[in-house]
């Protein structure tokens, strides 16, 4: 396989994630970012623990979708997320679901 074919599969591989995500999206309410995943899911529980003097946060998902270009299956049913790194959690507003359906499908 050549550097041009491989580039190629990569570009595929992450428009059909792209073109995934824009139709699962209107399914989950919430946006969750670490600096390793991106996920979308509908629960979560959120808790910022303490370990001595170092805090970490501890996340737990239910019936999550993960943005992973390599996952066979990007559903997941339960989802544990120990970080001491940067969380961002959003909850999904309709109008920016409005907005990623109407970007160009191709």
């Amino acid at each position: 396989m050549s550097a041009e074919d491989l580039d190629r599969f990569e570009a595929e591989a992450e428009l059909k994630l792209y073109r995934e995500y824009r139709d699962v999206i209107k399914l989950f309410s919430y946006v969750v970012e670490t600096e390793r995943r991106f996920y979308l899911t509908n629960h979560l529980d959120f808790n910022v623990r303490s370990a001595g003097q170092d805090v970490y946060f501890d996340i737990c998902l239910t019936d999550a979708w993960v943005w992973d270009v390599y996952r066979p299956s990007r559903f997941v049913k339960n989802v544990h997320i120990l970080t001491f790194k940067d969380v961002n959690i959003e909850e999904i507003q309709k109008s920016d679901m409005d907005l990623v359906q109407d970007l160009p499908s191709a």
